[in-house]
């Protein structure tokens, strides 16, 4: 929800700040304080171009900073999908069980150009609008109000009828049969070049296979061509080395052998020599282990010329190839195995058109079936949701109007057309095969027509209350902004106006910027609005008004003045009302 909202330098706002909570949330004050600036204040910080000139006087910008708090797991749907998609680092960052912070910044230079920003990072006015789209909803004026969108019609009538199952079972489907469809125009479209790549790709494969690549094989080889190209060294200085270790009298091991008989005689009679004569023992098993070593070593080196020039060719063959993909062997094993999961892909897919048309059709047919499923839920919630909408028409003074649904479908592909057609992509949409609008008439004699051309002003405003309150459960736009909903709202229909806001507040958070003392009676926090002039400059302030302070301001709201003792009773017994 909204929890603070921050305005400088705009028009007579110097430095005000909106604190707001849960509930319904009233905003009152005299004609002129500035009630309407804040609901402007509040559309430029969700995106909407600056009307006028708004730079406060002497002021290089005007700035309106908003912020939105949402407990864990209550981020809404539509907004932790917008996040994902644009801004997905501000999830990333986010613990399952750590609350969600948006900061929204709009800056409104004097030349009139303008910069948001959200959690610091620069959005576009365009950006911004989407996300805004999905936190706040301003009833009042038509412009920005996802009521009247098509797409949001068709959401809210499958949030009130539960069918979110349905609906993902449908997507899941259509995504599916989307891309088998583009699996099966690939297939078409690129025949010749993926019979061109798959040519390619068992040439490169054979090639690598055939050189029988391997890391530890590149090792032995490198080490048996040493041993090859220097084997007449190896066994002239290696056997010479094994000579004096290990040869006739006089060689290393014989003279240690002869050294620890002497010690071996005394050590048992002298402690003192036990210890260089275990020195000895080891020195002796070392020694004979050496030369057992190097002596098969050298039982394994020859002078093989053509040894030598097969395993030179070896190595050639992995050099080349190393030189020719432009990495080495370790790279080249690599390459192998993708090649071979690409071969095998390719190969895979090089089945027939027809084998491809039969899953589209297969697909195509399990999605229809899905749609026709969707569509019989839709129509049966006509009704109830008409009537759900009535019922509280009738309470907000609009006892003549009637609400409608319309569930159409998109469009039947023609009986004759192939099964990868037009008519098909045009009927299955992201929401299912159907067109929703919700239609009024708004007097008797007139025929139903969409929402967003029957009324305006404040009668409108009752009209989505209304709407807003049937579907009240099922929302996922957390604050909703009523301006100007007592336009032609006598006193008989103001308690009842309070109290659906009231109670939609038990849904959404409500902002109401309101004249009606009845309205303003019933909310859980009144801000005030007032116009000062100071020093030869007019300011507007705002204030959160105490329980006693709401008596005088009802009061004030019930007769022009709010120390009449009959203004101060009757405002007394609408606080009282309000709560129960």
């Amino acid at each position: 929800m909204l929890v603070e909202l921050s305005i400088r330098d705009l028009a007579l706002f110097e430095d005000a700040t909106f604190s707001f909570g849960g509930g319904l949330n009233c905003i009152t004050g005299e004609t002129g304080a500035g009630k309407s600036l804040f609901i402007g204040a509040l559309k430029l910080l969700l995106g909407e171009r600056p009307k006028g000139k708004l730079v406060r006087e002497g002021a290089r910008e005007a700035r309106v900073e908003g912020l939105f708090q949402f407990g864990a797991g209550e981020v809404p749907a539509r907004l932790r999908e917008l996040l994902t998609e644009h801004l997905p680092e501000i999830l990333e960052d986010l613990s399952a069980d750590e609350d969600l912070e948006l900061v929204l910044v709009r800056r409104l230079r004097a030349d009139g150009k303008t910069q948001g920003k959200l959690n610091g990072q620069v959005v576009t006015q365009r950006l911004l609008r989407t996300l805004s789209s999905s936190l706040v909803e301003i009833h009042g004026q038509h412009e920005g109000q996802s009521l009247f969108e098509a797409r949001e019609q068709i959401s809210l009538l499958d949030a009130y009828g539960g069918h979110e199952e349905l609906v993902e079972t449908y997507r899941g489907l259509r995504s599916e049969w989307a891309r088998l469809l583009d699996v099966l125009t690939s297939f078409e479209e690129g025949a010749r070049s993926r019979t061109d790549r798959l040519d390619l790709v068992r040439f490169q494969f054979s090639e690598l296979d055939e050189a029988g690549l391997s890391v530890e094989a590149g090792r032995e080889l490198s080490e048996e061509r040493e041993r090859l190209r220097h084997a007449e060294d190896l066994t002239r200085e290696v056997g010479g080395a094994l000579e004096g270790l290990d040869g006739e009298e006089g060689s290393a091991i014989a003279r240690v052998h002869s050294a620890l008989s002497a010690l071996e005689r005394w050590e048992v009679k002298i402690a003192d020599l036990s210890e260089p004569a275990e020195a000895l023992r080891e020195a002796s098993l070392h020694l004979s282990e050496a030369s057992e070593s190097l002596a098969r070593f050298l039982g394994g080196v020859e002078v093989s010329p053509g040894r030598l020039e097969e395993v030179e060719s070896r190595l050639a063959g992995y050099e080349r190839l190393a030189k020719k993909h432009g990495t080495d062997l370790t790279g080249l094993v690599a390459l192998q195995a993708r090649l071979a999961e690409e071969l095998a892909e390719l190969e895979a897919g090089a089945g027939s058109p027809e084998e491809l048309e039969r899953e589209v059709r297969a697909a195509e047919t399990k999605l229809g079936e899905a749609a026709d499923a969707l569509t019989e839920q839709r129509r049966g919630l006509r009704q109830k949701l008409k009537e759900a909408v009535e019922v509280s028409l009738k309470d907000l003074g609009l006892e003549r109007a009637e609400f409608g649904v319309s569930v159409e479908e998109r469009g039947q592909p023609a009986a004759d057309s192939p099964n990868v057609s037009p008519s098909s992509a045009a009927r299955f949409g992201l929401d299912g095969a159907d067109q929703v609008a919700f239609q009024l008439a708004a007097n008797p004699g007139e025929g139903l027509s969409p929402l967003s051309e029957v009324a305006s002003g404040g009668e409108a405003a009752r009209i989505l209350l209304a709407l807003r309150g049937a579907l009240a459960a099922r929302q996922t736009i957390p604050t909703l902004i009523f301006d100007e909903i007592d336009s032609g709202v006598g006193g008989r229909l103001a308690p009842r106006v309070g109290a659906h806001l009231r109670e939609l507040g038990e849904h959404h958070q409500i902002l109401c910027v309101t004249h009606l003392p009845a309205v303003a009676a019933a909310a859980h926090r009144h801000l005030r609005v007032e116009k000062r002039t100071e020093g030869g400059r007019t300011r507007t302030w705002v204030q959160e008004l105490s329980e006693g302070d709401r008596v005088s301001e009802v009061a004030d709201m019930i007769s022009g003045g709010a120390d009449a003792d009959t203004a101060q009773a009757e405002a007394r017994r609408l606080l009282q009302e309000a709560v129960g």
